[in-house]
């Protein structure tokens, strides 16, 4: 539901007021947007992306030289620190169905030569009302085998049962042989499952015991939850594997956890 009108200006000249006043102190960063674009998200931009560099590293293996795609990049905040790690021999693909989010990359990230970034023109309630095709029916725009490393933070949780396994099947496609796909999930196995049931976790799905569940029946892309045992199917039957262990968050209400979401990565055949 958006904000009364008075609201969402106070909050505009609020946020504007401390862009201003970082970019008076030096503190401002040009790979940093605004805070007023209301896409960026409510967690702090540059912790999260440091935080996710390091997972990247530690328990994606991601190297210096790899060619990486970023699915539903956003407004770049893998990218930011990905362009300090990457060397001259990497690369960086970015897609996302946010014009705004795309354009400001673009433009931001120009003297990066070896970062590009696309919009996806896709159907998306809140950021491409207009955009004429699914997700279910999207070909990533990228040859067979281009990529060692591919990312899906916070992107198969917004997605539905078909177009989960269409992204999976997508990321296997465009993975070399032995590249790995780093995502994030909510997991419901026996713990996640027992958390929710005793009111422990922030997020309530409406159905735990089934094999896909959602937080919302009116905004069902809100959240998206799947049985465990359905991502071990679905990623071997594309071609994929999951990397064991698998790193569970703390969104179910764990007391420690890697992240918020769990992290799964997967292994393409060599």
């Amino acid at each position: 539901m958006r904000q009364p009108l008075g609201e969402r200006v106070r909050d505009s000249v609020r946020l504007r007021t401390l862009d201003a006043k970082d970019r008076l102190s030096g503190r401002a960063d040009r790979l940093v947007p605004p805070r007023r674009l209301d896409f960026v998200g409510h967690s702090d931009f540059v912790a999260t992306g440091d935080e996710f560099l390091g997972h990247f590293i530690e328990h994606g293996g991601l190297q210096p030289h790899h060619a990486v795609l970023d699915i539903g990049c956003g407004i770049g905040r893998m990218a930011r620190p990905l362009s300090g790690y990457l060397d001259a021999d990497g690369a960086y693909e970015g897609f996302d169905v946010n014009r705004e989010g795309i354009g400001w990359c673009r433009r931001r990230y120009a003297r990066h030569k070896s970062f590009h970034f696309q919009v996806a023109d896709l159907y998306n309630r809140r950021y491409n009302p207009l955009g004429p095709f699914k997700a279910i029916d999207y070909r990533f725009p990228f040859e067979d085998e281009r990529f060692d490393f591919a990312i899906m933070t916070s992107v198969l949780t917004h997605l539905l049962e078909d177009e989960a396994e269409h992204y999976i099947s997508e990321a296997a496609r465009v993975l070399k042989p032995g590249g790995r796909a780093f995502t994030t999930f909510f997991l419901l196995e026996a713990e996640s499952r027992a958390l929710i049931g005793s009111g422990r976790s922030g997020l309530d799905f409406l159905e735990p015991e089934a094999h896909v569940s959602v937080l919302s029946d009116d905004v069902p892309e809100e959240a998206v939850a799947y049985d465990e045992g359905w991502v071990y199917e679905r990623v071997g039957t594309h071609g994929l594997r999951v990397l064991e262990p698998i790193h569970p968050g703390t969104w179910s209400g764990r007391d420690e956890g890697a992240s918020f979401q769990d992290i799964v990565v997967l292994e393409k055949a060599p």
